[in-house]
């Protein structure tokens, strides 16, 4: 991408709007996001038939054992705290077996989205697995439920400067692990579900030059919102307004999974997403392009590209709900019928790693 030697006005109006720091979000907007996801269901597994009720038994039962985690703790899969002027950050990380002392691994960096803590992410996203084949490191940030009761990102209060906080206290997890883990600090990503996407765009704007590829699942295009109240209409697809990204800015390639169905972040913020990080560049778009895999839902995919560098890719899954595309069954907010989205995440970001 080229870069530019001075900032335009709009730059400058976009800076302002993710640093200035005024009041905390009203109280009308908390209600208005608390209601959007309390009506926001799951998509959730369909129910077993019932087992016939015995009524006396021959024998009395033994006490079932307690079902193990879907995570079980090992030296792959381990949980940690990173301490920073930003704050308190917790945080999982897994670390394929056999990683040899001078070897230097790949990183995907995984925000979960509300309701979602990061082992349900890890779960529903199977991404360990994937990173088990290819050889790769997967750090899952956690939300606390201190600072957000849903436990979702606080992407939307730039106002308060919240979520410039939460995104530097990720970076710092970020460092930690450059310096303890066997991480190549020059080939990371990071990809978010909902407002884990939106806070993964807010990643990658406060430090571009780190990543080299983002991946935006269901998620709300950059200054969009600056409250609760501003979120929840422009997840809405009420607010189509974006501020243009800075002209000066080299930002990595992005990639951009939507359902058609979204019932909790309307489908319109994909292509205004793909709209705006494309305008940044002055990259163009191609013919959309079907894709179909088996009985899995069919997907439209738009790539945008400048000077023959690909800078969007936009893949529109048709059927899909608010929920990760391919994902494990029996888990909330995830959808087997969709196209693998860990698999698709991977294939575009490693592609942009040197």
């Amino acid at each position: 991408m080229t870069k530019r030697s001075s900032k335009s006005l709009w730059s400058s109006s976009f800076k302002r709007l993710f640093n200035k720091m005024s009041s905390s979000v009203t109280l009308a907007g908390v209600k208005a996001i608390k209601q959007t996801l309390a009506t926001a269901k799951p998509v959730k597994p369909a129910k077993s038939a019932k087992v016939a009720k015995i009524v006396k038994p021959a024998k009395p039962r033994k006490p079932t054992k307690p079902a193990k985690p879907a995570l079980v703790a090992s030296t792959h899969w381990t949980t940690g705290v990173t301490v920073s002027a930003a704050g308190t950050r917790r945080y999982h990380v897994y670390r394929p077996p056999g990683v040899r002392s001078n070897e230097r691994l790949p990183l995907i960096v995984m925000l979960h989205g509300c309701l979602q803590d990061a082992e349900a992410m890890a779960a529903s996203s199977r991404m360990n697995k994937l990173a088990e084949r290819k050889r790769f490191c997967v750090l899952y940030p956690e939300q606390e439920k201190l600072a957000n009761t849903h436990a979702c990102w606080n992407w939307y209060d730039s106002r308060s400067g919240r979520a410039q906080r939460e995104a530097r206290s990720i970076h710092a997890v970020i460092d930690q692990l450059c310096l303890t883990q066997a991480i190549d600090p020059q080939r990371m990503a990071v990809a978010g579900l909902s407002a884990g996407a939106s806070m993964a765009a807010l990643l990658v704007l406060s430090d571009p030059r780190r990543f080299r590829a983002l991946a935006m699942h269901s998620g709300v295009a950059p200054g969009l919102a600056h409250s609760s109240a501003t979120a929840v209409m422009a997840m809405r697809g009420r607010r189509q307004l974006a501020a243009p990204l800075p002209a000066d800015m080299t930002l990595p390639a992005l990639l951009i999974i939507q359902g058609s169905r979204d019932r909790v972040v309307s489908p319109v913020n994909a292509t205004l997403l793909a709209r705006q990080w494309a305008e940044q560049s002055g990259a163009q778009a191609s013919k959309p392009r079907s894709v179909q895999r088996g009985a899995r839902y069919p997907a439209t995919v738009t790539d945008y590209r400048s000077q023959g560098k690909l800078v969007v890719s936009l893949c529109e899954i048709n059927g899909l709900d608010h929920a990760w595309s391919g994902g494990a069954t029996g888990h909330a907010y995830s959808d087997p019928k969709g196209p693998d989205a860990s698999a698709m995440i991977w294939a575009f970001a490693s592609k942009h790693f040197i």
